[in-house]
């Protein structure tokens, strides 16, 4: 009963979003996020600014170990920007446009930790820190399917381990699935790194 409760709550916080996007837009190159966006055919956004963070950690009440440690890492966030455009065909975005994406990222503030190509699908999936006196301050996320294209920034303290526990706010179901699969392209990358020194 909980949970519903909290699933009812945070799907008004997702309501609310639309209010502020215009003041919360999501701090990438607006050219391309129009593109994609008016050629997908399904469109996901969801923009939680800080202050949207903090209403949502109000309606957790610490009371489940899992739901208190979510709201720990919310409440310290300064910001959560999704967008997942899908596409009725391949090759309805450009290569151009993933690597517009992917340069806007790539300055001495954040730091690649994850690059997976995968080249007979055309899959791939970057991972970038924001790094502070050494600490993570900031992840973005890019995962490019043919058909797929999912943009994903945390803009404060997170850990990969963590992003699981993002699943339960509004709009970031997918964080789960999101956070398997980049899980699974560390590892990988470590293995190979691995098996490259050996």
């Amino acid at each position: 009963m909980q949970n519903r409760i909290i699933a009812f709550i945070f799907g008004a916080v997702a309501l609310a979003i639309p209010a502020v996007a215009q003041t919360s837009p999501l701090p990438l190159p607006p050219a391309v996020e129009k593109e994609l966006a008016a050629r997908a055919s399904d469109v996901t956004e969801v923009t939680l600014g800080k202050s949207m963070l903090a209403f949502a950690a109000k309606f957790m009440n610490g009371k489940d170990q899992d739901e208190a440690a979510t709201r720990q890492l919310i409440e310290g966030l300064d910001g959560i920007y999704v967008r997942d455009y899908e596409f009725d065909k391949e090759g309805e975005f450009s290569a151009e446009q993933v690597e517009q994406l992917r340069k806007y990222f790539e300055t001495s503030e954040w730091s690649p930790i994850v690059r997976e190509r995968e080249r007979k699908t055309g899959e791939s999936t970057d991972v970038m820190v924001k790094l502070v006196n050494g600490e993570t301050r900031g992840m973005f996320i890019l995962d490019v399917e043919p058909k797929e294209l999912t943009i994903v920034l945390i803009l404060g303290p997170i850990r990969m381990e963590d992003l699981h526990k993002l699943k339960g706010v509004a709009g970031l179901g997918m964080m789960d699935g999101i956070a398997n699969g980049v899980g699974d392209a560390a590892r990988d990358a470590n293995g190979k790194k691995k098996g490259g020194n050996q």
